[in-house]
């Protein structure tokens, strides 16, 4: 089990990368994450859905994803509670406070999922979630020490060195866990270290002095984890446009957005520059294309939308000549009204809409998650992606859908003009021809990216870079 000594320490990426290694050595390698918290999620081939990280470590391991390999998803909706997904399912909201009261009964859910990865498996590699250190939650965890006593997991703990403080994070971490805690970690690594290594030996001797914990290496940053998908919002709080470009693409950065990782292609494409346009930024003039994306609270996100007066630039970016797409609770904003009869995504009620397209959003207490697959109406380019809302869209601009799935039903809606569309489908940007589609009604000049090979490349470099400075023997032969 690899844990932190905090969130977003790289947990999820060495964890991935370990999964390729395992693989590529010929073992049946598992992910799995007993509690996470995210609202990038992915859907399972079973029919769940998971946090998008342990579907990026099933894919390093060579595997479809299950509802197994995260038992336990908390969504944030709100500063102080999140929707409960268990092994896959819907099973209610709780705030914070009232969600530690509920832990020791999601364990068992947790322990069998385990033991399902482990009858199937040569060897399955688990991501802790946050800091190991958080010893105020300990009574009642379920995804650090309390899960690795529970299924006699060993432990190696990782520090990040970028953020400065290293030492103290892990002799720290250390210092105040409870003794039989701190008894199932086997060592620590080090993540993130920039420049001549040499120049930390005796912080790595000093650690592993004061701990009392073996050294399994020192990581230098892996330039190239940015191709990845990122499994935490902070992440795009780094997030910078790395290029100038012909084609500017600006995502608005809801307070609570999901499925980020859908605009990871756009990224990637050399002819254009992506911006994450934050709260107090206003819409750049000169972006060809708006994206308003997927949020786990559409009512509470299309009002902090408007708060920040990107309706105005949106209206104003239309007038001058720009396109505007919605994704799934963006498309759901784009629209003249969204009701939520049943109080699903909070009190009851509804709210007017962007009124850019001319369709209206019920919300339903039925969660569509389904992997679907089919082909763009104007062009034919085939994509294969997922929906994951709640809600049905209807009205005269849905007349003209964007796509059609291999079922023959229909996803999506159209202005007149063609100049805003919104789609509940996510993951279209992946397929290469179905992201030229989307690049031509923007008026770039083609692709050349091949998407699903870059990051087939990038986790098979991230392995070759944990083979070289990772004792990966040594932890691979910790296993029980």
């Amino acid at each position: 089990m690899i844990q932190g000594t905090g969130s977003d320490v790289g947990k999820s990426l060495i964890v991935a990368g370990l999964c390729r290694v395992a693989r590529n050595r010929g073992l049946k390698v598992l992910p799995f994450k007993p509690q996470n918290m995210s609202n990038n999620a992915a859907v399972t081939a079973d029919g769940g859905e998971i946090g998008r990280a342990q579907a990026l470590q099933a894919r390093a391991a060579g595997v479809a994803p299950t509802v197994h390999m995260n038992p336990v998803l908390l969504k944030p909706q709100s500063e102080i509670g999140s929707q409960i997904i268990v092994q896959g399912r819907v099973e209610g909201t709780a705030k914070a406070r009232d969600y530690q009261a509920l832990k020791p009964k999601l364990m068992a859910s947790v322990l069998d999922s385990f033991q399902r990865l482990k009858a199937d498996a040569d060897l399955v590699l688990i991501e802790g979630a946050g800091s190991a250190a958080e010893i105020n939650l300990r009574a009642n965890d379920i995804a650090n020490m309390g899960f690795a006593r529970a299924a006699d997991v060993p432990v190696v703990l990782l520090g990040d060195i970028d953020r400065g403080g290293v030492i103290a994070q892990i002799v720290g971490t250390k210092a105040v866990l409870d003794p039989a805690d701190a008894a199932m970690v086997a060592g620590f690594l080090v993540n993130r270290f920039r420049g001549d290594p040499t120049l930390f030996e005796d912080g790595m001797r000093l650690i592993a002095e004061k701990s009392g914990w073996k050294s399994f290496g020192l990581i230098p940053h892996f330039r190239d984890a940015f191709r990845l998908p990122a499994e935490d919002a902070v992440a795009l709080d780094r997030r910078k446009a790395a290029r100038d470009a012909p084609i500017t693409i600006a995502v608005l950065q809801l307070p609570r957005i999901s499925n980020f990782d859908d605009f990871d292609p756009l990224a990637a494409e050399s002819g254009v520059k992506l911006l994450m346009i934050r709260r107090g930024e206003a819409i750049p003039g000169d972006a060809d294309l708006v994206i308003i994306p997927g949020s786990k609270a559409t009512i509470a996100d299309l009002e902090a939308l408007k708060a920040e007066g990107w309706d105005i630039d949106l209206k104003a970016h239309i007038r001058r000549g720009g396109r505007v797409l919605g994704v799934c609770g963006g498309y759901q904003m784009l629209g003249n009204r969204v009701e939520d009869p049943f109080g699903i995504e909070g009190a009851k009620g509804g709210i007017d809409g962007l009124g850019l397209l001319d369709v209206d959003t019920v919300m339903a207490s039925n969660k569509t998650l389904l992997a679907v697959s089919g082909a763009d109406i104007d062009g034919n380019a085939p994509f294969s992606g997922y929906e994951m809302h709640i809600g049905v869209t209807l009205g005269p601009d849905a007349s003209r859908p964007i796509l059609r799935f291999s079922d023959g039903k229909v996803d999506g809606a159209r202005s007149v003009d063609d100049r805003v569309r919104g789609v509940y489908v996510h993951g279209l940007f992946a397929d290469d021809r179905q992201r030229a589609r989307w690049l031509d009604w923007i008026g770039a000049k083609g692709s050349d990216l091949a998407y699903d090979q870059l990051v087939e490349d990038t986790l098979e470099a991230l392995a070759a870079h944990l083979e070289m400075y990772v004792d990966v023997d040594g932890i691979i032969g910790l296993a029980r």
